[in-house]
């Protein structure tokens, strides 16, 4: 007899919620994680530190530059960093110990310390701090996620060069930060920087900001951030990075060569992708099988080459998200359970949690040229909505492209404020098919930012209100 019917190595977004729901659903269930704390990187390294960072450098930088246009004066005002970093642990160590809590709930087995599987089906070795012990299961679940992919000639300390961990535990703000890679994670973390005082420039390989996101979005999005101060240095390949007395020196190369330029700055932070954690799994003794690019291979069921063995979140690739993880988390367990559950990958929402924030879900207008879809675009200015004119918030729209023949919703883009919020609507009615029509007949409360949701879908049809 196995020791639990499911054991999910990783205790990260994808890991838990795969170990509870599979208690939920009756079966019985251990979790192996390293970290002495649940979560994984989203929450002890990654998305919920780097949130509470935006939330509270934009409200410093409201409180420094807006507050007067709302009649509102500030005297005085300081930055304490120090206050600033002990909240965002406090916000970590909430949210850790939720997990902690819920995993007791479910009576959900924690082993703390690393699995790695074996040549005999069904067991993984667990490394403690008191050992090794070896646990069975009938299945064996691989959420392992992701690290920060390394750059050659650029020699993470975090120190001086920063990966994503150390850029969200600075004692000081640097009075340069140079950030490379213009994806979600260095926008996100040079905007925190940047509010709070350091000069942020951006460099980027490919000659756009934030991939793979629609067109028209990046454009906007590197439009306002560079008023708000960020300067950015695209088509440029980082080709090494020399520590300083008082800081880094970079060694810049055009992307399409040329001579190299020389960059200096107090820090550094190598913000390139993430990559699957792969090693010390003993994938090879068991025999799993990984893609060229270096992802456990899955089939639609998250099932490996090896029988028994499944794998969801980062470590398979495709949309690198915490909520994707989760999606397949649950979809799996409710497999292993014996149930029917199913995930539509073209309606999982990507946002970009900055100010404005950009958020996107389907195809965008580059996708369906490429693929000779017709399509209808309907466009919304938050500019014309009311309530984000009396929020002094216009920066941004909403863009909704739909099948010019069925009018189904194919995909939405927006730029703005709440544009994270605001997506699910429209994800929503992705889901369940609806057509740009449906969502213009919906009744929107006024005044809210939703209208411009309504505002779009109308001007797929060239009926917009209110522009």
């Amino acid at each position: 007899m196995a020791d639990f019917d499911v054991i999910v190595i990783g205790g990260g977004p994808g890991g838990y919620v795969c170990a509870i729901r599979a208690a939920q659903l009756g079966l019985k269930v251990a979790c192996v994680e390293k970290r002495a704390t649940l979560g994984g990187t989203c929450l002890n390294e990654g998305c919920i530190p780097s949130k509470a960072l935006l939330h509270s450098s934009h409200l410093y930088e409201e409180a420094r530059l807006h507050f007067a246009s709302h009649g509102i004066g500030v005297s005085g005002l300081t930055l304490d960093l120090a206050q600033m970093m002990a909240r965002k642990d406090e916000v970590i160590a909430s949210n850790t110990k939720g997990i902690d809590f819920l995993f007791r709930k479910h009576k959900i087995k924690r082993v703390v310390g690393t699995a790695r599987l074996t040549a005999q089906p069904g067991h993984v070795v667990v490394t403690t701090e008191t050992g090794e012990q070896t646990l069975s299961a009938t299945s064996l679940v691989l959420a392992t996620g992701s690290e920060p992919t390394e750059l050659p000639g650029v020699t993470v300390d975090e120190e001086r060069i920063l990966s994503s961990t150390g850029a969200l535990a600075l004692k000081r703000v640097p009075q340069s930060l140079v950030v490379i890679g213009a994806g979600v994670i260095g926008l996100e973390l040079g905007s925190v920087w940047r509010r709070l005082g350091a000069e942020v420039t951006v460099v980027e390989y490919l000659d756009h900001i934030l991939p793979p996101l629609d067109g028209e979005v990046r454009q906007t999005m590197q439009k306002l951030l560079t008023g708000q101060g960020l300067t950015f240095r695209l088509g440029q390949a980082v080709t090494a990075a020399e520590r300083t007395e008082s800081g880094v020196r970079l060694t810049l190369t055009p992307a399409g060569g040329g001579e190299p330029e020389i960059l200096e700055a107090e820090a550094v932070l190598v913000a390139v992708g993430r990559r699957p954690f792969t090693q010390g799994l003993g994938l090879e003794e068991a025999g799993v099988a990984l893609t060229p690019r270096g992802f456990v291979a899955v089939d639609e069921h998250f099932q490996t080459n090896i029988e028994g063995v499944f794998a969801i979140g980062d470590v398979i690739g495709g949309m690198m998200l915490a909520h994707k993880a989760e999606e397949e988390g649950v979809a799996l367990a409710e497999m292993l359970a014996g149930e029917s559950s199913d995930i539509d990958h073209n309606t999982i929402p990507a946002v970009v949690y900055t100010s404005p924030e950009a958020a996107s879900v389907g195809k965008t207008e580059e996708g369906l040229k490429a693929r000779g879809i017709a399509y209808k675009v309907g466009k919304f200015p938050f500019m014309a909505n009311g309530r984000a004119k009396a929020n002094g918030d216009t920066d941004g729209f909403v863009k909704i492209l739909a099948d010019a023949t069925t009018d189904r919703v194919l995909g939405c883009h927006i730029v703005g404020p709440q544009a994270g919020d605001l997506i699910m609507e429209v994800v929503a009615a992705m889901v369940f098919g609806a057509s740009a029509e449906d969502i213009a007949r919906t009744c929107h409360a006024h005044p809210q930012l939703g209208e411009a949701i309504k505002e779009a879908a109308l001007a797929v049809h060239k009926r917009a209100v209110h522009s």
